[in-house]
């Protein structure tokens, strides 16, 4: 069961072959059998069960949504009320959320069911899934490898069938990296598009919720819910949702897709380059054209991004002071100790280095030169894919310059773990919607290929990656488990 898609599990459910119970049931086993992969913080037993007898009386009285009983995780970034949420980190390990996130809410109101709550890099900081307090997530295609970061938890919860489907938050690329290195398909929407209220920031003018789906379809099935305007957010748009799925079957005759010179130039792996062309060729057959752009800006988003980030982290971060909720040192002497050993013992290496990074580049003196500057370099490479998209359809490139890497292989070097962000960085500096798509393997593991869209146009993207996904079948492939 785990290795169907959302629809036919929603088929399942309806025609009595098995109910919500028994497919929970199900993932709850799995779950259990896997603990190496180390993808779940918090399994919630006992209330997915309960969510599930819910959902099969919701089914008898002919509620056929079609989330009703079917079984997901949420990235343990979004507040669940009753349920710890940790972001990942020994400072939040004691805080039991007292409230939902909006996200959380409409996944409940559509009855699905919360199998738990995911893995994933502190506070969302990090490429690789290695900086959690709760320890390393595991690639199931090569458990010596990392399944990318930071929504790893939530990739590799999906790709070894350990939930239907999960949430996931991308901020510099933690939902579509993480997809590619773990071969499902994961999309960030645009900016605004999903409610950020309830989901722990890192950097306000960045997070982005989105869904992380083995297929482009379950993806829209996922984005239907979570989409929408929210009173509650205060950097949410109010912009008509449409139906994903009324669009997915449209023919891609005449489609233009740009390709950025810039990402597909020195440091791209050989074998994803090779794959991409594949996948590009499948594409011109399916009627695209192929057209070469340009983004000359595209080679300061790494520092810009990382200015901005890091600022905005300073800034949010500054809330976890050992005062009113999660970890406070123990005996401190004076506030000063309290604020200081609080803040020492419970935050982790990266998330102070990111830090101290920000709040040096907010320090009188460095503003303008360092966050100024960088919002100033942020709107030329937003202006660079607005000229772009003005001459095509969709923009591809790599979502990674390489497959996933060894655990621990990059640990040790901060600037070369930034890199890995190279190709999905800028895209959240423009705010635009984009994803990664299941497109063939190197050396064994899984490549993504990268689709970029206009603002709100989510509903293209998905049509795009549904078409590709009706002539391949490398969102089917499941690791060896």
């Amino acid at each position: 069961m785990h290795k169907k898609t959302i629809n036919q599990l929603a088929q399942g459910l309806r025609s009595g072959d098995f109910t919500s119970v028994e497919l929970t049931q199900h993932f709850l086993q799995r779950i259990r059998q896997y603990p190496e992969l180390n993808a779940y913080i918090t399994i919630t037993e006992d209330s997915a069960l309960q969510a599930a007898g819910a959902a099969d009386q919701r089914l008898a009285t002919g509620d056929t949504g079609l989330l009703t009983g079917i079984p997901i995780a949420h990235k343990d970034i979004f507040c669940t009320l009753g349920v710890k949420t940790s972001c990942g980190s020994k400072i939040l390990d004691n805080f039991i959320a007292p409230y939902n996130a909006t996200v959380v809410e409409k996944f409940k109101l559509a009855g699905a069911v919360t199998l738990g709550k995911v893995n994933m890099d502190e506070f969302a900081m990090g490429s690789s899934n290695e900086t959690s307090f709760y320890g390393p997530v595991r690639n199931p295609w090569d458990t010596q490898t990392v399944p990318g970061g930071s929504s790893g938890g939530s990739a590799a919860a999906v790709a070894a069938g350990l939930a239907v489907a999960a949430t996931g938050t991308d901020t510099g690329g933690s939902i579509r990296q993480p997809a590619a290195f773990c071969g499902i398909t994961g999309l960030k929407p645009t900016y605004g598009r999903v409610s950020r209220y309830g989901m722990i920031a890192y950097a306000s003018s960045l997070d982005q919720g989105g869904p992380m789906t083995r297929s482009a379809e379950d993806a829209a099935i996922l984005l239907q819910t979570m989409a929408g305007f929210d009173p509650k957010d205060s950097t949410s748009a109010d912009v008509a949702v449409p139906d994903y799925l009324a669009s997915l079957d449209q023919p891609l005759a005449g489609l233009k897709i740009g390709l950025p010179k810039e990402f597909f130039a020195e440091g791209l792996d050989n074998g994803i380059a090779s794959v991409l062309q594949t996948a590009l060729a499948e594409y011109q057959k399916l009627g695209a054209e192929l057209v070469d752009i340009s983004m000359p800006n595209l080679n300061v988003a790494i520092p810009t991004y990382y200015v901005i980030a890091c600022a905005e982290s300073s800034a949010n971060l500054s809330r976890y002071d050992g005062v009113r909720f999660g970890h406070r040192c123990e005996n401190p002497a004076d506030l000063t100790d309290l604020y200081t050993r609080s803040r020492g013992e419970g935050f982790g290496k990266e998330v102070k280095r990111r830090i101290l990074m920000g709040t040096y580049a907010l320090s009188a003196g460095y503003y303008d030169a360092y966050y100024l500057k960088a919002q100033k370099v942020r709107r030329l490479i937003s202006d660079d894919f607005q000229k772009a998209l003005a001459q095509v359809d969709v923009i591809m490139s790599p979502v990674a310059p390489t497959t996933a890497f060894g655990i621990g292989a990059k640990m040790d070097d901060p600037i070369a773990m930034y890199l890995a962000d190279i190709y999905t960085i800028a895209i959240n500096l423009a705010g635009l919607p984009a994803m990664s798509i299941p497109a063939g393997f190197s050396g064994g593991m899984p490549v993504g290929l990268q689709l970029i869209g206009k603002h709100f146009a989510e509903d293209r993207l998905l049509n795009i990656a549904h078409q590709y996904q009706q002539v391949t079948d490398w969102h089917q492939q499941t690791p060896k488990l």
